[in-house]
């Protein structure tokens, strides 16, 4: 098995180097679009529509289920040393810091984000982002920037609804069906719950997701191959960067949240 040539390595590193700079002129192009995708309203709702409302029922679901294992394992945890009364601010503090906006992020990334990968492949591989620039029409422009930012807005709505529906589990898990005083758990969580420091990390955190996820999902479509192999490899792609993403911004985020 022969080894390495030169030659192979410089070939592979300019490939990596040419990646890297297209995908950051793309996300700079994306971002420097946002006045363009809100003037077209329209195009964002309904990327809006298309992107959450189809999600929110396996957002909710899941939402739902880890709120009754929160609350089933933080209950058996507390009761250890006496401070069962505390659930409520368990459930509620590990969905808004942390589970809320990594496990939407990482949901959105399997829904959403394959559908746009496959959606905008598709378009690759039936020649109508050639055509539409045939016609004089950018298709960043027209098409990925709608997306792109109706991604961003969608995902911490969807963080949201997935920690209401969290604690509500944690609720009827705690105070239903085990018996923790309803009155403790709903204080404690009020006492103990900060705006800023937690919610507002949370929704920072689902926000940058936001860019992340949608970001990734864009750019495998935009460059997939024009065949169907291709469309389903870069399907693949997405769910595997982009859950590589969040979870590698999640620690970097954490670590200066908790460091200022």
């Amino acid at each position: 098995m022969s080894g390495w040539r030169p030659a192979d390595v410089g070939l592979a590193t300019r490939t990596l180097l040419a990646d890297v700079g297209l995908a950051t002129r793309l996300f700079v192009r994306l971002v420097a679009l946002v006045g363009v995708a809100l003037r077209r309203p329209a195009l964002v709702r309904d990327q809006v529509h298309f992107l959450g409302n189809h999600s929110l029922a396996i957002i909710a679901v899941s939402g739902l289920f880890v709120g009754f294992v929160l609350g089933l394992q933080g209950y058996y945890t507390l009761q250890r040393y006496g401070s069962a009364e505390a659930l409520g601010l368990l459930v509620a503090l590990s969905l808004v810091r942390e589970l809320g906006p990594v496990v939407s992020a990482l949901l959105f990334a399997g829904r959403a984000g394959t559908s746009l990968t496959a959606e905008i492949g598709l378009m690759r591989a039936g020649e109508q982002l050639s055509a539409m620039e045939m016609m004089a029409v950018d298709p960043v422009r027209r098409i990925l920037a709608p997306r792109f930012w109706a991604g961003v807005f969608t995902l911490p709505l969807l963080a949201a609804v997935f920690s209401a529906v969290g604690v509500i589990g944690g609720w009827v898990v705690g105070v239903v069906l085990i018996g923790v005083d309803s009155g403790a758990f709903w204080s404690q969580m009020q006492g103990g719950v900060d705006v800023w420091n937690d919610v507002g990390n949370g929704v920072l955190k689902s926000i940058v997701f936001g860019f992340a996820v949608t970001f990734v999902a864009l750019l495998q479509g935009y460059r997939a191959k024009p065949t169907p192999e291709g469309v389903a490899k870069a399907t693949t792609r997405t769910v595997v960067m982009a859950s590589l993403a969040v979870l590698a911004l999640d620690f970097v985020l954490t670590a200066w949240m908790f460091s200022l």
